[in-house]
């Protein structure tokens, strides 16, 4: 399936604790005929990289209305790679994938009211009566990120990049075409969450051969951590050994965003985030150290106008960040 693979969220356990404080939020959508009601706790579903939240809410539905019929649902990925407006004569530059699907009413035997329900669902069907019924939808493993490719200033129509959506439909047969009337479509979002426990410390060393030179030029960097989270300061050390007979002149030091695509071929596309060029310590000459931190902040500020950059998947027209990095 199409993925993209491009600095992750941190848990924040106090933000957790704030919203229980403040109650619960829920989202809350009915399709245009006012027939069938979607009723979600969240439309953020983290990857944890052990497992992804489960997507589960509650249908409220008119039974005299659906007669015979019944309720399906689906979550649906989708990698859009090509203009809105470039789709004509049938053609469309859009991968879609159905991930999950169940039927929601009548219950099945395998349905979601065989499991056990959220607190959430329990007092929503509480609440709203005979007539509400569970859902309950599990992402497959190695899904990729709700990203968005940021498109030029001049680009109409949704973004190219791969977005998550759920849908509730009135149907005969889970294969019938839903009329739109009858139907619910919410965005929602699969994010990437870091893990608290930090990583080693990365670090690399390279050396350079000169012509006509009898030693190397060493040059080794590292990082104060492994993890950085959104807006945080990027501190790189950067350590200088200069056995050559050149000298050096200037230090440029650049942070890339490295995607994958997935589509009929893998294709990795690089941007650069943030970059430092300095003569700050130079020139550092034949037999010489040189030993100093370079800091750099990456952020989407900086780079609205690198098309094709990844981006955070966005539910309408939010501010983002730049994408995180898959785990």
């Amino acid at each position: 399936m199409p993925s993209l693979s491009c600095n992750s969220y941190p848990e924040s356990q106090n933000n957790m604790e704030d919203s229980k404080r403040q109650g619960t939020r829920v989202f809350k959508k009915s399709s245009p005929n006012g027939k069938i009601t979607v009723y979600l706790g969240k439309r953020d579903f983290v990857d944890h990289v052990t497992h992804v939240d489960p997507i589960d809410g509650v249908v409220l539905v008119d039974k005299e209305y659906l007669k015979d019929r019944k309720v399906y649902g689906h979550v649906l990925a989708a990698f859009r790679y090509g203009r809105e407006d470039l789709d004509v004569l049938g053609l469309t530059f859009r991968k879609d994938l159905y991930l999950a699907s169940e039927q929601i009413y009548p219950c099945s035997e395998n349905g979601s009211t065989n499991k056990n329900l959220s607190r959430l669902q329990e007092r929503l069907m509480k609440k709203l009566g005979d007539n509400a019924f569970p859902f309950f939808f599990e992402l497959p493993p190695h899904c990729p990120a709700s990203v968005t490719l940021q498109p030029a200033p001049t680009d109409t129509g949704k973004p190219c990049g791969v977005d998550y959506e759920l849908k509730a439909y009135v149907a005969e047969s889970p294969d019938d075409k839903p009329h739109k009337r009858s139907s619910v479509r919410l965005a929602i979002r699969k994010v990437m969450y870091a893990p608290a426990k930090q990583g080693e410390q990365p670090s690399v060393e390279v050396s350079k051969d000169f012509m006509m030179s009898p030693n190397k030029l060493h040059l080794e960097a590292s990082l104060d951590k492994e993890l950085y989270y959104h807006g945080e300061t990027v501190a790189v050390n950067v350590h200088i050994q200069n056995n050559s007979n050149k000298s050096v002149k200037r230090i440029k030091v650049s942070i890339r965003q490295f995607a994958d695509i997935c589509l009929f071929s893998t294709a990795q596309y690089k941007c650069t985030v943030a970059e430092v060029d300095t003569e700050e310590g130079c020139p550092v000459g034949p037999g010489f150290t040189l030993s100093k931190v370079v800091h750099l902040t990456p952020l989407l500020a900086y780079n609205k106008d690198k098309r094709g950059l990844a981006l955070d998947g966005q539910l309408k027209h939010e501010d983002t960040n730049l994408a995180s990095s898959s785990l």
